[in-house]
């Protein structure tokens, strides 16, 4: 591995330790009593090193990988242009959960931490719509439309934020007992089919 690989690495490690630290702690002590300090104690290493990583303690919870952590938005851009709107925005999602799935446990400890503190939610809602207006964008860019003044981009953006929220939410709900992409394909088969008719 080269010297600009070894220093990436240990980047990564580092604002991993950062972001694990944040979440055991906000678990443990309560989000409120969690300081920039203790999560940099917490992971062995300096307070300025928690700002080398993180704006915030905010942003180490929800964007553990940091600010270059990839988006939907970013896979979006990556799926091959040959694929048409639903089917890429499908491929996307799936590469997203799939990553989410990889740590179930601290995704629900992270979800857990997220409904149990509501002054976390200012933040969470600008973090979403700042995501959700990015894959506005990608849409647009793939479909060749405008993000401001046609309507799909910004409609299936908000259609695809609305079913991932509601497929995180059932997830944690049933003990992610069903696997996250299945929760989220049945809810975007339902959105794509009109919506089930309520008896």
């Amino acid at each position: 591995m080269t010297e600009r690989g070894l220093r990436e690495r240990k980047k990564a490690d580092t604002r991993a330790a950062l972001a694990a630290a944040t979440l055991r702690l906000a678990v443990d002590r309560g989000w409120d009593h969690v300081t920039v300090e203790a999560i940099a104690t917490a992971a062995d290493v300096s307070y300025r090193t928690f700002f080398n990583h993180f704006s915030s303690k905010e942003e180490a919870l929800l964007r553990p990988g940091g600010p270059d952590q990839p988006r939907l938005s970013t896979r979006l851009r990556a799926v091959p242009a040959d694929l048409p709107p639903l089917a890429a925005v499908r491929t996307a999602v799936r590469e997203e959960l799939v990553v989410l799935e990889d740590d179930p446990v601290g995704l629900r400890e992270r979800m857990t931490v997220l409904m149990g503190t509501p002054s976390l939610l200012p933040r969470l809602v600008e973090t979403n719509a700042a995501d959700e207006r990015e894959f506005a964008l990608a849409v647009a860019e793939r479909t060749g439309l405008d993000a401001d003044t046609d309507l799909l981009p910004a409609l299936l953006a908000a259609v695809v934020s609305a079913a991932l929220r509601v497929s995180l939410l059932r997830w944690q709900a049933q003990g992610g007992t069903t696997p996250l992409t299945a929760l989220a394909d049945e809810a975007l088969d339902a959105v794509a089919a009109g919506l089930p008719a309520a008896r």
